[in-house]
């Protein structure tokens, strides 16, 4: 199965200004939802209370400190899946990444919630492909593999 983190992140590396921040800044929402659409996604506690809109036509999982990312992972009968956030989760379910795919968005936030949190291990990525977001804007997303 892949297992896919999908984020908007700020040129300096963050997801967020705040835990609690419902995003208003990130111009990748439609193609969220169309790579998303008819998969599983799986997010934090602090993630979904943050979600501006339910995410119609997938199966949301939302997990907790103690929940195992691979027992999770392994009662999920699909050939893919989404892991969106927030830190603490992307970092649980990094060792069980396939893939990443990151629009990187023209905002520094200086400060914030990291893409990861508390990283055992660093990813060793191969860019596949990228892909416009939109035709009025440059803002991209980065499709990588990720090297085991």
């Amino acid at each position: 199965m892949d297992v896919i983190l999908i984020a908007a992140i700020t040129a300096d590396g963050y997801i967020a200004h705040r835990s609690d921040e419902i995003i208003t800044w990130s111009k990748d929402l439609m193609l969220f939802k169309k790579q998303t659409m008819g998969y599983p996604v799986i997010m934090g506690s602090n993630t979904e209370k943050t979600l501006a809109v339910e995410l119609v036509g997938r199966k949301k999982i939302v997990i907790h400190r103690n929940d195992d990312a691979k027992k999770i992972l392994g009662e999920l009968n699909t050939d893919k899946c989404f892991v969106i956030g927030g830190g603490m989760t992307n970092a649980k379910f990094a060792p069980y990444l396939t893939h990443v795919y990151l629009t990187p968005h023209p905002i520094v936030f200086g400060k914030g919630i990291s893409l990861f949190s508390k990283l055992d291990q660093e990813l060793s990525l191969q860019f596949m492909k990228m892909i416009q977001v939109n035709e009025t804007e440059d803002i991209y997303q980065f499709q990588y593999r990720v090297i085991r």
